[in-house]
């Protein structure tokens, strides 16, 4: 039978890595098949959920440079990959600001790759905080308002909207954003869970086995002056650091990370942007992963997620930082670096930058392209 294949989107910060551990884990323990996950994002390498998917013991590959709507050749042999390792059930996701991947993978593997793969239901995970930007009450959330077009764009896409993070509003206000959800895409089935208490998975988890995708072309504004417009708003910053105590002292990193955290956020405020998402991940040792940090922000005026923090202490640690940022990318770049410079006074550290990108997500030069059209031959 053919691999069951599920793209999952939805806007920064909405849980789709920890959407798709939960998927793959009650697959796996249900003995439905065994699923695996392809991490998907933008830029070169050094990104946070694939280092933590890798954490969990589930069957993970990363393909990165640039969404998979973008990379046909090289998804179809990285779901090979997956399948040659035994996965027959396999969930990927696009890039938080992503649209357009029913048309770019689903519609391409049907027409190119035809019969190769079970497409399940196109899913659009959704955060209960960012849907309030589009709901009646018009919510501030210090996002810039183009935002809306990719949250809408998102959902109007999906074959199910699947409603995340339960656990962290009330039953009233989980019924009030499937209400709404529902009155403006009245075709598509909406489905509630917690995908990091696993209330609801379960049932998520048997809809998308059991139905398959449309795979049919809705027009959403892709490539339209309002996808433009909001692409223009986003910048990305992916770095690895090594940090090392001068005088061989353990610290708690734990505290280090959380201040960096911190001080990125201060930077945000006085510059007044924000980050839809800010992720960090350090471990132990690459090979092991046995204690492990890993924590996000989905904006300046929220608390820190921890989903994980270091038992033990340190004299030195590898850290990726992934900022998705409504901010200047080189202005984005000064503030991380101010935030690592003061936690290397502070802790008498040295910091060592191994790896560091940052573009903005219509910025030329971001990918190896050339504009033929611009060359001039004064020869001639």
């Amino acid at each position: 039978m053919p691999t069951k294949y599920m793209v999952t989107s939805g806007f920064l910060g909405a849980g789709k890595t920890t959407s798709m551990i939960a998927f793959a884990n009650s697959v796996n323990k249900r003995e439905k098949g065994h699923a695996a996950i392809l991490a998907n994002d933008l830029g070169a390498s050094n990104i946070v959920d694939a280092e933590f998917t890798a954490t969990t013991g589930i069957t993970t590959l990363p393909i990165s440079g640039n969404c998979i709507c973008y990379q046909h050749e090289n998804l179809v042999d990285k779901l090979h990959q997956l399948e040659a390792a035994g996965a027959d059930v396999i969930f990927s996701d696009i890039p938080g600001c992503g649209i357009g991947a029913l048309d770019h993978v689903y519609l391409e593997l049907n027409e190119k790759e035809k019969g190769q793969f079970d497409l399940m239901p196109f899913m659009c995970v959704v955060d209960p905080e960012r849907i309030r930007m589009v709901m009646p009450e018009n919510a501030d959330i210090n996002l810039p308002d183009e935002m809306k077009f990719l949250f809408d764009a998102q959902m109007a896409e999906a074959d199910v909207i699947v409603l995340n993070k339960i656990d962290t509003i009330s039953k009233t206000e989980t019924e009030a954003r499937v209400e709404y959800i529902k009155s403006v895409y009245p075709q598509t089935p909406v489905l509630t869970m917690s995908a990091l208490t696993g209330e609801g998975v379960d049932a998520v988890v048997d809809y998308i086995l059991e139905h398959k995708a449309a795979a049919a072309h809705k027009e959403i504004g892709y490539g339209s002056d309002a996808f433009m417009a909001a692409e223009n708003k986003l910048s990305w910053f992916n770095t690895r650091v090594f940090m090392e105590q001068r005088e061989d002292k353990n610290l708690d990193f734990n505290e280090v990370i959380t201040e960096i955290f911190e001080g990125i956020r201060q930077g945000l405020k006085k510059n007044k942007g924000n980050v839809p998402h800010l992720k960090m991940f350090a471990a132990d040792s690459q090979e092991e992963l046995s204690d492990f940090f890993k924590a996000s922000l989905i904006g300046v005026d929220y608390d820190i997620e921890y989903s994980q923090k270091l038992e033990k202490k340190y004299s030195a640690l590898s850290l990726i930082i992934n900022a998705r940022s409504a901010a200047d990318s080189q202005i984005m770049a000064e503030i991380v670096n101010d935030a690592m410079d003061a936690v290397s006074l502070k802790y008498n550290l040295k910091v060592r930058t191994f790896f560091m990108e940052t573009f903005g997500m219509m910025e030329e030069g971001k990918g190896n392209v050339g504009r033929a059209s611009r060359y001039e031959d004064h020869d001639n």
